[in-house]
């Protein structure tokens, strides 16, 4: 009886060893298509206000790109940090924008309550499109991509950043 408890044990072990890679396989990033820096500065998007605005005006300077929404609990969470580093990073050059996958008027309002210190857009669906270009094919949030200045891009993240790596990422730029 003991060595079939044994057995069992080891077989289950492996088989929640197995679904913890599989499902890390399949949340993982994918690298970036080709053309997906160029597909992002293609856009126009509303910003927070509702303004149009091309996304060409960010082209030749290094960016972190945050797709978030405001029903996602740890893409809120990382707003006033990423916030905090636009202040930081403006000398630099460096941009964030976050590219909200939902409603105009979600995004306007969220940009109304919070004082977010770098530009908001309305992505909507199309955002969810950008996203999985940039390799987000299982669609989660928040996701973040790093491109340089040549328009390469350098990292994706998912789900909530970890802002040490992220500033240890943008110091190699």
């Amino acid at each position: 009886m003991k060595g079939k408890i044994v057995i069992f044990a080891a077989v289950a072990l492996l088989f929640a060893g197995l679904g913890v890679y599989l499902g890390h396989r399949q949340t993982a990033p994918l690298p970036a298509e080709a053309a997906a820096v160029q597909a992002l500065l293609a856009q126009t998007m509303n910003d927070s206000s509702g303004t149009p605005q091309s996304l060409s005006q960010w082209k030749g300077r290094a960016m972190v790109v945050n797709f978030w929404a405001t029903w996602c609990a740890p893409c809120v969470d990382e707003m006033p940090e990423l916030s905090a580093l636009q202040q930081e990073l403006a000398p630099r050059q460096v941009q964030i924008l976050g590219i909200g996958i939902d409603s105009p008027a979600n995004i306007a309002e969220f940009g109304t309550k919070y004082k977010i210190s770098y530009p908001l857009y309305a992505g909507g669906m199309t955002g969810t499109e950008l996203s999985r270009r940039f390799g987000n094919q299982a669609g989660g949030l928040p996701f973040t991509v790093l491109i340089d200045k040549q328009g390469a891009v350098r990292k994706t993240y998912i789900g909530r950043l970890k802002m040490d790596e992220l500033k240890k990422d943008l110091a190699s730029l």
